[in-house]
């Protein structure tokens, strides 16, 4: 029952994996930038009856490869909808995730049904000290070729947060997130890859997003990355706040059932 379909699409110069199953309206699951397509197990089991649902990786993690030239990470979900005969979709994405996702709904907008997105990055934002200061970190630990470090320095930055020790978060989210950046960490980067980004970025055009949009956030994330979340929601007309109490960046991890009802809910239009 709810047999998965995958496959290995030839997308804008590189292989793009994907999985599909269920019937009925589309619903692509965009996973964030410290993971890939399996941050979305659970959803994945609890949403099948109910929707045609659809993951992918992006570039640059698990399965899928970064090309030796130009790419776009919102073109993939285009070419991707149009290999599967998917004409308009519900769109969820998580951090980077959401950032794909919102991007897309800009430039295609009638594409998109519904954004429900978990504390997105958006192109354009603002970014932090605390941020820069991490990035800093990781190129560091990256150039001196410890991945392991640098997997590990994500884990206790996005998945800890700035007020959480790591023994008051499931280890096993804990240790997925690990394994999951740490494998990316591991995929080649060829010499002509470059990132074709939105101009004028994402941030800069949020009122012209007319999909009906749901932002949900965890009160122990990074404050400055909340914030740009609650900006969003005042800059996206007629956009929904939800605050999930004590969790964090991942909170589709963390609230695996109740983020599952709830997406659920909206995409029902409740």
């Amino acid at each position: 029952m709810h047999e998965v379909m995958k496959g290995t699409l030839s997308l804008q110069g590189a292989p793009l994996y994907y999985e599909t199953r269920g019937q009925g309206v589309p619903l692509i699951l965009i996973h964030a930038g410290v993971a890939d397509c399996r941050m979305w197990d659970a959803q994945w089991d609890a949403l099948a009856a109910d929707f045609r649902l659809v993951r992918f990786d992006l570039r640059g993690y698990g399965r899928s490869a970064y090309p030796d030239g130009a790419f776009a990470y919102y073109e993939d979900v285009l070419g991707l909808m149009t290999h599967l005969g998917i004409k308009a979709a519900h769109l969820a994405g998580v951090s980077f995730g959401g950032r794909v996702a919102l991007d897309f709904a800009l430039v295609y907008p009638e594409r998109v049904l519904s954004l429900f997105l978990g504390i997105p990055s958006i192109g354009g934002a603002p970014i932090s000290e605390t941020v820069e200061v991490f990035s800093q970190k990781e190129e560091e630990l990256l150039e001196a070729g410890d991945l392991d470090g640098a997997a590990d320095l994500n884990v206790r930055f996005w998945v800890d947060g700035p007020r959480r020790a790591p023994a008051d978060v499931d280890p096993a989210i804990r240790q997925a997130v690990f394994t999951m950046q740490r494998a990316a960490f591991e995929v080649p980067v060829p010499q002509g890859c470059s990132l074709i980004s939105l101009s004028p970025p994402a941030y800069e055009r949020l009122h012209e997003v007319t999909a009906r949009t749901l932002i949900v956030v965890g009160d122990a994330d990074i404050p400055s990355v909340v914030g740009i979340s609650r900006t969003a929601t005042t800059k996206i007309a007629g956009a929904r706040l939800e605050v999930r109490a004590e969790v964090g960046h991942m909170v589709t991890m963390e609230r695996p059932e109740e983020i599952s009802f709830r997406l659920r809910d909206w995409v029902r239009g409740e």
